[in-house]
């Protein structure tokens, strides 16, 4: 082939489609099973970028809201093709998961299947699930008994006071003490990431991120287009998650649970669902918005989600180097990350666990469904599987 061909703009955005699309239809297993995925990949067989520049990518999509695997996948997409690279690496690695929830979805509505047991059986996969998240969130970002009573504080917070509001109070309080508590904290790392985006577009991504943020609150208060409270409730749990696709639960939850846009059993079967589909777990929100609103809705919700990962990975991509060198955002970030914690025992204690778990049969299901997940180290498709077939059967009995 000839090599200039092989350089062309239309070459590698193909390119990056095909790889993309394949680690989308094949990426089990949450975001951190994602990062393995994209480091075999993109990494180690095509060798797009290296290690140390992959590192320092991943180390940015973890100083970011929003879901981690997917800016590491734009952040590549970037390297390799500029901005529509970007776009294309996302639309491959996510557009999988969405076709399969949007279905999923309308497959709920038209056949009226919210109360069979296979349902409440995709409801306590959700339980173990989440239950190792946190297992692997407490040993990584609460190890000394500071962080962990900031943990303590994000529960107790979040689980008195159940508003659209608590975990961003918590969060910005959590981030202030973790400035004050963690003084000493310094960082020797050196980062290598490099990227052609001009500085004047990262400012103009970053300042339309803020001004979105600010304004769709506002819009949505005085108007009352069903699209506009959609795109406005995804679009601020897009911009507030911190800690991975777990995260996204108790925000939305939050958002269209007690406001009566969506009932717990219906939000929680889909929320089973997307652990048996590969992809991110930002996608949850394409089974969330085809519930209220249909496809369109689906997409729309899409689209509200990840938009802040967009813009936040556009404004803070040529800036990376000199923000990990500042102690004082990494001090804040220490914080954020114990509060994340508490927010998620929260959401595990609710909705996920007293709108599942109402009798012995339902928590051994969960304890073999754990058992299968965290001892077996099973695939999560499996876990589904299982826990939907088990939930059907305990229905007939």
């Amino acid at each position: 082939m000839n090599p200039n061909h092989k350089n062309s703009k239309l070459y590698l955005l193909l390119e990056i489609l095909i790889v993309s699309t394949k680690l989308g239809l094949t990426s089990f297993g949450g975001p951190i099973a994602h990062l393995g995925y994209f480091r075999e990949e993109y990494v180690r067989r095509k060798k797009w970028i290296d290690d140390q520049n992959y590192a320092d990518l991943v180390a940015l999509s973890q100083f970011l809201p929003g879901p981690a695997s997917s800016q590491v996948g734009i952040g590549i997409g970037l390297i390799r093709a500029g901005v529509l690279g970007g776009i294309v690496s996302f639309i491959g690695f996510t557009l999988p998961s969405v076709i399969a929830l949007i279905l999923f979805a309308l497959l709920l509505q038209d056949l009226d299947i919210k109360n069979s047991g296979w349902i409440h059986g995709l409801k306590l996969v959700a339980v173990p699930i989440v239950a190792q998240a946190i297992l692997g969130m407490v040993k990584n970002l609460t190890p000394d008994l500071r962080r962990k009573l900031l943990a303590l504080f994000a529960l107790i917070v979040t689980l008195i006071w159940q508003t659209a509001f608590s975990q961003i109070v918590v969060i910005l309080i959590s981030s202030i003490v973790g400035f004050f508590l963690y003084q000493d904290n310094e960082n020797s790392d050196k980062t290598t990431l490099t990227t052609n985006i001009s500085k004047k577009f990262s400012v103009f991504c970053l300042v339309i991120f803020f001004i979105l943020l600010a304004i769709l609150p506002l819009i949505n208060s005085i108007s009352s287009s069903k699209w506009i409270a959609i795109f406005d409730r995804f679009y601020r749990a897009g911009s507030m998650v911190f800690g991975g696709g777990h995260v996204v639960l108790p925000l939305l939850e939050r958002e269209f649970v007690p406001t009566g846009w969506l009932n717990k059993e219906t939000f929680l079967a889909g929320y089973g669902v997307t652990q048996a589909v590969p992809g991110p777990l930002f996608t949850f929100a394409a089974y969330l918005g085809t519930i209220m609103m249909g496809w369109r809705g689906g997409l729309i919700a899409t689209i509200a989600i990840f938009l802040p990962a967009f813009l936040l990975i556009l404004g803070t991509f040529p800036f990376w180097s000199s923000m990990r060198r500042s102690s004082k955002l990494r001090r804040a970030l220490l914080g954020v990350n114990a509060a994340v914690v508490g927010i998620l025992v929260s959401a595990f204690f609710n909705p996920i666990w007293v709108s599942s778990v109402f009798s012995i049969f339902d928590f051994l299901i969960v304890a073999i469904l754990f058992s299968m997940l965290v001892i077996m180290k099973l695939p999560p498709w499996v876990i589904v599987l299982v826990g939907a077939i088990s939930g059907e059967i305990l229905s007939r009995i």
